[in-house]
């Protein structure tokens, strides 16, 4: 019987076979709504993989996600690439991450441009002003749902707060947070093993209420999910040539000392330190793009991190700033190139952070498949996705605090940035109106205040 493609399938039927280019229109789709940060985006492809289309159980869901969220780099382009793979293999996991980052790259590069040389646009800073309530509203909404479904047990619950304490208030580095976890999690499932198995057999099919899946716990594994050597010798080859080759080919064209050259090495430092997300390696970019390099200034940093929180695609798409910038100001290809030189530069800091990503999800998302049913491994990923809900929390709280307060708690209080965050949050939980008409309403409310209360 056929469906309509992207309807809901009935509760009680598994649903129809996802092709190739179905999947990749719903890839293209997440690229340009996914606003709100990881939160954000992986409530996202929760609530239309999981809920809604049933291409991908919970369990299997929360076990990808495990795997992502200890891995460095953005884990909600990770997770999209594993899901992209489960369905469809290589090209599917490759497809899905590079639409993850693709809108939001041409977005970016376009919205940079915009901002260097015109300087402030009061009416992109009004529509900003509408946005950013509505990704509070998102990331609080999306703490609340990933909790509620991955947090099974008062022990889960007690490591959640814990790890929002340790990050908030303790300000322990997220790296040491995930350690402990997972520790806890392996002790855990050793001295009470029914606290930490992540839903165990087909228990979240029956229990979560979604019906049947695509790719379930029954769901017969496909020969690129088999672990082997040789694939993994040969991905580890392909992903390190590419590297090579692309830097090698910087470093012929413009030396040891070129801009494009010195921005290849340095992000991909940076994408083997993203440990803890975008936020944990804004040090890191900021010292090395601001002081080391001098490709912007600690404002245009500043400036860029509001661009990065208010666009689709993961924050860590802020390098994409930094790299336009970079080669705009240094100029290397003459003044009257600086357009191209930046978005030389922004290509070149996205593929150097984003590539191994795709390597991580593609050599190891066959080992982790295999231990989905072992309990020495998925009790420690259990602990792990604990606390992530208790950073997602405070990820939450970091965002409502520089919204509400912009100036600090020194400065005035949103009152109207507050009431349109909390519509957005009723709109969210009570009416479970979409992302993007959400973001188009707050945006047009937000827009219109400011921008009347401008010419006041």
């Amino acid at each position: 019987m056929s469906r309509e493609a992207g309807t809901r399938p009935a509760a009680t039927e598994k649903p129809a076979p996802v092709g190739l280019l179905e999947a990749v229109r719903w890839w293209l789709k997440l690229g340009f709504i996914s606003f709100g940060g990881p939160a954000g985006q992986i409530s996202i492809m929760h609530q239309e993989l999981v809920e809604r289309r049933r291409w991908i159980s919970e369990h299997r869901f929360l076990h990808a996600l495990n795997y992502t969220m200890v891995l460095p780099g953005p884990e909600a382009q990770q997770l999209a690439t594993y899901i992209g793979w489960l369905m469809h293999g290589t090209l599917g996991g490759i497809i899905a991450g590079t639409l993850f980052v693709l809108p939001s790259l041409f977005i970016l590069i376009g919205l940079t441009w915009i901002y260097l040389a015109f300087g402030d646009v009061p009416v992109i800073q009004a529509i900003l002003y509408g946005i950013k309530p509505a990704v509070t509203a998102i990331v609080v909404h999306a703490a609340w749902r990933i909790g509620s479904r991955a947090l099974k047990n008062g022990a889960l619950w007690a490591m959640a707060a814990a790890a929002f304490v340790a990050i908030f208030a303790l300000n322990i580095p997220f790296p040491y947070i995930v350690i402990g976890a997972g520790i806890i999690g392996w002790i855990g499932g050793r001295l009470s093993p029914d606290r930490f198995r992540t839903g165990g057999g087909h228990g979240p099919t029956a229990k979560d209420g979604y019906g049947p899946a695509l790719i379930d716990d029954d769901t017969p594994v496909q020969p690129w999910m088999r672990f082997r050597w040789p694939r993994v010798m040969l991905f580890a080859t392909i992903g390190l040539l590419l590297w090579a080759g692309v830097l090698g080919g910087l470093l012929a064209v413009y030396g040891w000392d070129g801009t494009l050259t010195r921005m290849g090495v340095f992000f991909t430092q940076a994408a083997l330190v993203t440990f803890g997300g975008a936020y944990a390696v804004l040090p890191y970019v900021y010292q090395g793009g601001v002081e080391t390099y001098q490709w912007l200034t600690a404002h245009q940093m500043i400036d860029g991190l509001a661009l990065g929180e208010s666009t689709p695609g993961p924050l860590i798409m802020i390098v994409t700033f930094v790299g336009f910038v970079g080669g705009w100001t240094h100029a290397f290809l003459g003044a009257d190139q600086m357009v191209i030189a930046g978005a030389l530069g922004a290509v070149v800091a996205t593929f150097f952070t984003f590539l191994p990503s795709f390597l991580f999800i593609l050599v190891g998302a066959p080992a982790v498949e295999a231990t989905r049913h072992e309990l020495h491994f998925t009790a420690p990923l259990t602990g792990i996705t604990a606390a992530v809900v208790g950073v997602i929390l405070n990820l939450a709280v970091f965002f409502a605090w520089h919204v509400l307060w912009p100036q600090g708690f020194e400065g005035d209080f949103e009152w109207f940035t507050a009431l349109l965050g909390i519509a957005a949050f009723i709109a969210l939980f009570r009416y479970r109106v979409g992302i993007i008409p959400l973001l188009i309403a707050c945006a047009a409310v937000g827009a219109s205040y400011r921008l009347l209360l401008q010419g006041a």
